[in-house]
């Protein structure tokens, strides 16, 4: 019987859009207030631009591996392929982390939102956590999408991309309407003070920026259903990177022209209310950005899903996790397993209350650039160890490029370290990295156990083989 496979149908604009997506979500809408108020206008955008330049650079690495190893699980295949089993393991439970962070982020998100469109629809007090109520009716419109957004996933790529692709136009049409109208109807004496709380604004906000960046890497996730030469998947990483550039630095341009300090810190949405005033303080307008905030949601949530159930599939198609999520859906060709159980996770979130979404940017940004860290040494690792790999999509450079990706996401992640200004928050955030990293090797451990590391090397070798 013939091993069933995932279906490769995804085009340029669905690439696109999955990526695009994915990066931009709801972050923008959210917690653009807290990036001024932080760093102040200018800080934050320069936090941006050198988070973007990190991305990029990251971003270069992985568009010249996505081309060369078009295999579903990314940064799975690259670290196997450079530093063996471990490490695979390692980099890709790290991505996977930063992947359920962002499914748990939106998760929280969307009632979040809801507060803006029906105020005081929290009802039914059930605990408390962080000094914020949690309520029946908010944690439940969490776990509603979160079903929802499982069952989309479930029901196969086709439909996922599909739906992306509508919600990133809605997303672009509320996104450009912002910057436009809050860039012609702002002023710069609102943009002041430039800088907040010196460096270590700076660094709050830097921190921040990988989680927000996260997206671009879906692309090698799903790299076994994209239907286009290998080169362009590179060209495609690349470009849907800038686009979110700009997007994050034009938005708090915009935000910083139209908002005042104070009313910024006195808004519980900030994108909404500088859209409204920029419309003429039209509650209409500023439901529309929502809206196009939902979209985010939507998108960076499916996205995700996408993102981490290809990773949880790819190892446990090579015998790193249990095998049954590795199992593809006889109707659908989905990795069912691996998306129900980050259904779990996603469905979970909500009850841990809005203090979570804080914990969750934080703890799943340790995440992605401990894998990006380790993609990046893998780059330059098979440059001279595979100088003769097929290579559609090759840097010019060399390795001085893979150089200085390591350079900065080693630098980005000792900024998560306990002493630095940023370092993670204990106990929350480090309880979520420390769970997550037990609960990995617990699944390793058994995995090895249960098949054998020779069937780990037997797959990657022929899966490696068959791309070469």
């Amino acid at each position: 019987m013939e091993e069933r496979k995932l279906l490769r149908i995804l085009g340029n604009k669905d690439v696109l859009a999955l990526a695009f997506g994915a990066m931009i979500g709801w972050g923008w809408v959210v917690t653009t207030g807290l990036w001024i108020t932080e760093a102040g206008s200018l800080g934050a955008i320069l936090a941006f631009a050198i988070g973007g330049l990190l991305v990029v650079v990251v971003g270069l690495t992985y568009a010249e591996l996505s081309s060369a190893l078009p295999l579903a699980g990314g940064e799975h295949v690259y670290t196997y392929k450079a530093m063996g089993r471990t490490a695979s393991f390692i980099a890709t439970w790290a991505i996977i982390l930063g992947y359920v962070s962002v499914v748990a982020f939106e998760a929280v998100a969307l009632p979040t939102v809801f507060e803006y469109l029906i105020p005081d629809y929290s009802q039914g007090y059930l605990y408390t956590i962080a000094g914020w109520d949690v309520t029946a009716t908010w944690a439940g419109v969490g776990i509603l999408g979160s079903v929802l957004v499982a069952w989309i996933n479930y029901r196969g790529i086709k439909l996922t991309t599909a739906i992306t692709f509508i919600l990133t136009l809605l997303i672009l049409i509320a996104g450009l309407m912002l910057i436009t109208g809050s860039t012609a109807g702002g002023n710069a004496q609102n943009m002041q003070p430039f800088f907040e709380k010196g460096i270590a604004g700076l660094l709050t906000v830097i921190i921040m920026t990988p989680f927000m960046f996260v997206g671009f890497d879906v692309i090698p996730q799903a790299a076994e259903e994209i239907n286009l030469p290998q080169k362009k998947i590179g060209q495609l990483l690349i470009g849907s990177v800038i686009l979110a550039v700009v997007w994050y630095v034009a938005v708090i341009f915009g935000v910083s022209r139209v908002l005042s300090p104070a009313e910024i810190s006195e808004s519980n949405l900030v994108t909404a209310d500088a859209m409204a005033k920029a419309f003429g303080d039209s509650q209409m307008m500023g439901n529309l950005l929502v809206l196009g905030g939902i979209g985010g949601i939507l998108t960076s949530w499916i996205g995700f899903y996408v993102g981490g159930s290809r990773a949880i599939y790819a190892l446990a198609r090579a015998g790193m996790l249990p095998k049954s999520l590795g199992e593809l859906h006889p109707k659908y060709n989905t990795p069912h397993r691996a998306i129900l159980l980050i259904g779990v996770f996603s469905t979970i979130a909500p009850l841990l209350g809005r203090p979570s979404l804080v914990w969750l940017v934080d703890a799943g940004g340790l995440g992605l650039v401990v894998a990006w860290l380790m993609v990046a040494i893998s780059f330059i690792i098979l440059r001279k160890k595979s100088p003769e790999m097929k290579r559609p999509f090759r840097l010019r450079g060399g390795t001085t490029i893979g150089w200085i990706a390591v350079v900065m996401s080693g630098g980005i992640t000792i900024l998560y370290m306990p002493g630095m200004p940023s370092a993670l928050i204990w106990p929350y955030e480090w309880v979520i990295v420390g769970a997550w990293v037990i609960l990995g090797i617990i699944l390793y451990k058994f995995s090895i156990v249960k098949y054998g590391k020779a069937y780990s090397d037997e797959h990657m070798k022929k899966e490696i083989d068959r791309v070469a």
